[in-house]
């Protein structure tokens, strides 16, 4: 007697897309770019949380709301659109997913719209003679970073466009509300249990923090030896 076995069929395999990028074997350029690709991830997992850890800036932790809030608009304007990737979306997977705006690209736009903000307004660890470096470092990883997203098949010009657009001007209206509205609740911030149990602080008053943490940390050594002595 013979049993007939049904093999019951295995549900399809997804990638976690947060850094999964695929690009030609044997294209250098694209492996350069798929890497570009992933500077979103890099900032946020070691920008934002190394400056948690380090720096516990309120307007660092201001910075990545926004960038939170932004990338909830995204999906929201991605689930009602619907816009289909570009056809090379089957080679890598990525076809369950929808393509406009770019995430990558207004994430990039957001970032460098506000960083540009506060380095032009003085806020922040850089000199003035530094101010053109970190701006040029800004925005040719915004750009490399929308064309990485159009030249590995993951989104059309349009969807790129459009998300730099919309990150930009997100940027520019968070950087507002921030440093117009809720600057004003800084100090009290400072002041709350929240503030003082994580020593959350506001520097963006300091013209030079570099400086001024190197004069305090020589000052405090200084006070230290002859306390000792």
């Amino acid at each position: 007697m013979h049993h007939s076995h049904t093999t019951t069929p295995l549900p399809p395999l997804k990638a976690v897309t947060l850094v999964h990028v695929r690009y030609r074997r044997g294209d250098r350029l694209g492996h350069f770019l798929a890497w570009v690709s992933l500077i979103p991830v890099f900032i946020s997992l070691g920008g934002f949380i190394s400056h948690f850890i380090f720096r516990r800036e309120l307007q660092g932790m201001f910075f990545a709301l926004g960038l939170i809030i932004s990338q909830f608009i995204n999906e929201l304007i991605k689930t009602s659109v619907q816009q289909a990737r570009p056809e090379t979306c089957a080679l890598l997977e990525m076809c369950d997913s929808h393509g406009w705006p770019s995430s990558h690209s207004q994430y990039m736009f957001f970032f460098s719209v506000y960083f540009s903000l506060m380095t032009y307004k003085g806020y922040g660890l850089f000199r003035t003679r530094t101010k053109w470096a970190v701006h040029f470092w800004l925005w040719s990883m915004a750009f490399l970073t929308m064309y990485s997203r159009v030249y590995l098949g993951y989104h059309t010009v349009a969807q790129v466009f459009a998300g730099a657009i919309l990150g930009a001007f997100l940027g520019a209206v968070w950087f507002w509300f921030v440093n117009s509205v809720l600057i004003v609740y800084f100090p009290a911030i400072e002041e709350s249990a929240f503030g003082r149990m994580f020593y959350v602080k506001d520097t963006s008053h300091i013209p030079n923090v570099l400086k001024f943490e190197y004069d305090n940390a020589r000052a405090a050594r200084k006070n230290m030896a002859a306390k000792n002595n």
